[in-house]
């Protein structure tokens, strides 16, 4: 696999696109690293008799941001359901509908993530995690930003399937993918 996205191809789509996969893939990396290492740190302090209680909340930061960066990156590289699978069986116009209404659908689940992940956003400056007292409004921002990044690359994938078509793009996913 050359590291390239697959399902609908980014050689059509928006360079500024690009850029921010690229930002957001550094971003689940940090994630991961924290996460990991918290999870260690939490189990070692803990088995030496001393812990730490705030690593928890470092650990569940890491966890919640690395998963809805992560679902917003694996939908602009169409990894993240297999829905993309049932559009392969058609060609042409019956392709073209089901694509549609495959993008049309994650556009619609990106869209409430973004409202009602901001009006809870609002809302978790009410609550706030212990011990450190932060508003749980920190982990729920995690949410619409998510939403809004679903909607952005599912609509991008909408747009290059209507101008290039979608079997092109799976066609030069391929032909990435083959070693020359």
């Amino acid at each position: 696999h050359s590291g390239q996205p697959s399902g609908i191809s980014i050689a059509h789509g928006l360079p500024a696109l690009d850029v921010v996969e690229q930002v957001l893939m550094i971003l689940c990396g940090i994630c991961l690293v924290g996460f990991t290492s918290s999870v260690f740190c939490d189990v070692v302090t803990r088995e030496i008799g001393h812990p730490w209680l705030w690593l928890q909340e470092v650990t569940s930061t890491f966890f919640i941001y690395g998963i809805f960066i992560g679902a917003a990156v694996a939908t602009r590289r169409n990894d993240h359901l297999f829905l993309a699978a049932v559009g392969e069986f058609f060609t042409g116009r019956p392709r073209l509908l089901i694509e549609s209404a495959i993008r049309l659908v994650v556009i619609g689940v990106g869209l409430f993530l973004a409202w009602y992940g901001y009006v809870n956003f609002l809302r978790g400056f009410s609550s706030f995690r212990m011990p450190s007292m932060t508003p749980i409004a920190s982990l729920y921002a995690a949410i619409p930003i998510s939403g809004a990044l679903i909607a952005l690359f599912a609509f991008e994938q909408l747009v290059n399937g209507w101008r290039n078509g979608f079997e092109s793009a799976l066609e030069d996913d391929a032909a990435r993918e083959t070693p020359p």
